[in-house]
C-alpha cells in the first residue's frame, strides 16, 4: 500500500462545499489565491460530489498552507473501498502544515474508451491543474489509463518529462510497487516503493518546501524506498517495510458510496506465510505474514462501527481468526474477510462466518485441476473443497463461490474437463458461482515471465468450460483481451507504459492498446505459450539443491 498511517477520524460538521469560493493557500507559497469552479462542471456533477460528502463519517477538514491533491485514478466507490488510499489520507492530514483534498475518476472514466468532464477536488472543487503536488495511489497496471484521462483533461502533461517548471510534481505509490512501477515511471517524477507509513511524512515535506523541481527531485532521490526515473532510471531502490509497531492500517472516512457499503476496514495481518507461485504477496515479500494482535484489533474498530472488514492477504491463516470472528459477530457487527484459504474452511470458522453475515462462501480455486493447483503451490485440496461446500449447506448459506485462473503454464484441455467435472460434483451440494480471470504473469513472483495464453485459447477454454458445466454453475469471466493488456504492462517497461498512453489518446478501446502494442512486437494471440511448462517454486530448487549436497559423496 502507498502508505498506512492512521490518523484519529473526526466526523466533519460541515461540508466544505459550503466554502466554495473561499480563499487557500497555494502549496509553498505564502500568496493567497481566489478559485471557483470551472463552468465546465456540470450541476449534476456538484450535487453528486456534495451528496456523497455529506454522507462521509470521519473526514478530517483542514486548513494547511501547503495542500496537495490525493489522486485516485478510479472512481469514488473504488477509491474510497482502497484501505492503501483511505491511510495516505489520514497521513497527510496528519502532517503539520500539510493538507489534502481528495481528487478522484469522474463516474464512468474507467470504461474503454469513456470520455470525462474535468476532474475536480472534493473538498473544494478545485481543478488538479492547482495544485502543486499530486499524490496518486495506483492498485494495479490498467489504472494507469485512469491517470493518464486524469492528467491530461487537467491540462497536464501525463509524460513526466513533458511537465513544465510549474506543473504539479507527481509522486506515485500503492499496491502495483510491490510488482512493477516501472511503466507507471513514465507518468511519475517519483514513485515511493513497497509500505510507506515511515516515509510519506519526508516524502510530503520534500515535495511541498523546496523550491525548484529539480531540488525537490534531488532531494527525493536521496530517500531511501524512492524511484525517482529522472535520476535512477529503471533501477529499483529497495522495498519500504515498516515497524510491526505501526500495523494495522484502518479506516479513516466511512460512507455507504463505496463497494463495501459503510464497512470499517482494518488489517488483520499484513503480507502472507504461503509460497502460491502466481502472488506478489507471498512468503519471499517483506518478511512474509505479520499478523496484528485481537485486542488490538478489538480496541480499534470505533463504536458507531456496524460492519467491519477484516484486510490482509492472509486473513484467514490469522491463528485466532475464529475468535475475532466470534467477538465482533457478538458485538453485533457484520463482519467480512478479504480472503479465505480453502484448507481452513473447518467447521467451527463456516459457522462462525455463518452468524457474523455470510450468505456466500467464497474462496479460491486458483487452478482449474489439482495438477496446476499443486504446480502453483497451492494448498488447496478437493476434500477441502467438497467440505466447505457442506458446511455451507449445513449452516445455510445460499451457494458457494470459487474464482479460478485458466491459461496457466502447461495448461490443457483436460485439465479445464477436469475443471467441469469437479464443479458440477460440487453443484449437487451447494450451488456454485465461479468466478474466471485469466492468468497474468507478475514481475517479483516465481511466474515472472511467463508467457500470455493468448486472447483466442483463454477464449476457447471459457467455451469448453462453459459447455462441460451445462448450466450446472453460473459462470463469470474477466475479458481475456483486457488481461492481455494486463499482461503487457505487468511484463512491461517505461516504453509500454508510454504505449498505454498512445493507445488512451487514440481513444482508449482494446483496438488501440492493441496497436500501440503490437508496435513494441506484442501480439495478443501470444508467443511460446504452447511450450511453456510450469516451474519449480525457489524453495523447492533450494531444498533439492540441500538433497543433492546431503547425497554428495565426501
Amino acid at each position: 500500500m502507498f502508505a498506512m498511517i492512521g490518523g484519529k477520524a473526526m466526523a466533519a460538521s460541515v461540508s466544505n462545499l459550503d466554502r466554495l469560493g473561499a480563499m487557500t493557500r497555494g502549496a509553498g507559497s505564502n500568496q493567497t489565491h481566489h478559485y471557483t469552479a470551472r463552468p465546465m462542471l456540470s450541476t449534476a456533477t456538484r450535487q453528486l460530489i456534495r451528496t456523497r460528502l455529506d454522507a462521509e463519517l470521519g473526514r478530517i477538514d483542514k486548513d494547511a498552507p501547503a495542500r496537495v491533491a490525493l489522486v485516485y485514478p478510479s472512481p469514488y466507490h473504488v477509491g474510497m473501498s482502497s484501505l492503501g488510499f483511505q491511510q495516505i489520507y489520514a497521513a497527510i492530514q496528519a502532517l503539520p502544515g500539510i493538507c489534502c483534498e481528495r481528487v478522484f475518476l469522474p463516474d464512468g472514466g474507467d470504461e474503454p474508451g469513456a470520455k470525462i468532464e474535468t476532474a475536480v477536488s472534493y473538498e473544494g472543487l478545485k481543478p488538479l491543474a492547482e495544485f502543486s503536488v499530486m499524490a496518486v495511489s495506483v492498485a494495479y497496471e490498467l489504472e494507469l489509463a485512469g491517470l493518464c484521462k486524469l492528467l491530461e483533461q487537467s491540462s497536464t502533461s501525463p509524460l513526466r518529462e513533458k511537465r513544465l517548471e510549474n506543473d504539479p510534481l507527481v509522486i506515485a505509490g500503492g499496491p502495483l510497487t510491490f510488482s512493477n512501477p516501472i511503466p507507471l515511471a513514465a507518468f511519475a517524477d517519483a514513485i515511493v516503493m513497497g509500505e510507506a507509513e515511515e516515509s510519506i511524512g519526508p516524502v510530503m515535506l520534500i515535495a511541498t518546501s523546496f523550491a525548484s523541481k529539480a531540488e525537490k527531485l534531488q532531494a527525493l532521490s536521496r530517500e531511501p524506498h524512492v524511484l525517482v526515473p529522472s535520476i535512477h532510471g529503471e533501477e529499483l531502490p529497495a522495498m519500504g517495510r515498516v515497524d510491526d509497531s505501526l500495523l494495522p492500517a484502518k479506516s479513516t472516512i466511512l460512507t455507504p458510496h463505496t463497494e463495501l457499503s459503510n464497512m470499517f476496514l482494518i488489517e488483520a495481518e499484513r503480507g502472507c506465510s504461503r509460497g502460491c507461485m502466481y502472488c506478489v504477496m507471498r512468503r519471499s515479500t517483506n518478511g512474509g505474514m505479520r499478523i496484528v494482535d485481537p485486542e488490538v484489533i478489538f480496541a480499534t474498530v470505533p463504536a458507531y462501527a456496524k460492519k467491519v472488514g477484516l484486510v490482509g492477504a492472509a486473513v484467514s491463516d490469522h491463528p485466532r481468526i475464529i475468535d475475532i470472528v466470534r467477538e465482533f459477530t457478538t458485538r453485533g457487527l457484520q463482519v467480512g474477510l478479504s480472503s479465505l484459504r480453502p484448507d481452513r474452511l473447518k467447521e467451527p470458522f463456516v459457522e462462525a462466518l455463518k452468524k457474523s453475515g455470510y450468505k456466500t462462501l467464497t474462496t479460491a480455486l486458483d487452478g482449474p485441476s489439482q495438477r496446476l493447483r499443486d504446480g502453483i503451490e497451492r494448498r488447496g485440496r478437493i476434500e477441502h473443497y467438497v467440505a466447505a461446500a457442506e458446511y455451507a449447506r449445513k449452516f445455510g448459506m445460499e451457494r458457494l463461490k470459487l474464482y479460478l485462473m485458466i491459461g496457466l503454464p502447461g495448461e490443457t484441455d483436460e485439465d479445464i474437463d477436469e475443471c467441469a467435472s469437479f464443479v458440477s460434483s460440487l453443484s449437487k451440494i451447494i450451488p456454485v458461482s465461479l468466478g474466471l480471470a485469466p492468468f497474468c504473469s507478475k514481475r517479483n513472483t516465481p511466474l515472472d515471465r511467463m508467457p500470455f495464453a493468448g486472447v483466442r485459447i483463454v477464449q476457447k477454454r471459457l467455451v469448453r468450460l462453459r459447455a462441460g458445466l451445462r448450466g450446472r454453475a453460473e459462470v463469470r469471466a474477466t475479458s481475456a483481451r483486457w488481461a492481455w493488456v494486463e499482461y503487457v504492462l505487468a511484463q512491461g517497461g517505461e516504453k509500454e507504459g508510454r504505449a498505454l498512453y498512445e493507445a488512451v489518446q487514440a481513444g482508449g478501446t482494446f483496438s488501440h492498446y492493441r496497436k500501440a502494442f503490437e508496435r513494441l512486437g506484442f501480439s495478443p494471440d501470444g508467443e511460446g505459450y504452447g511450450a511453456a511448462s510450469m516451474p519449480t517454486s525457489p524453495e523447492k530448487l533450494k531444498m533439492q539443491g540441500r538433497r543433492l549436497h546431503t547425497l554428495a559423496p565426501s
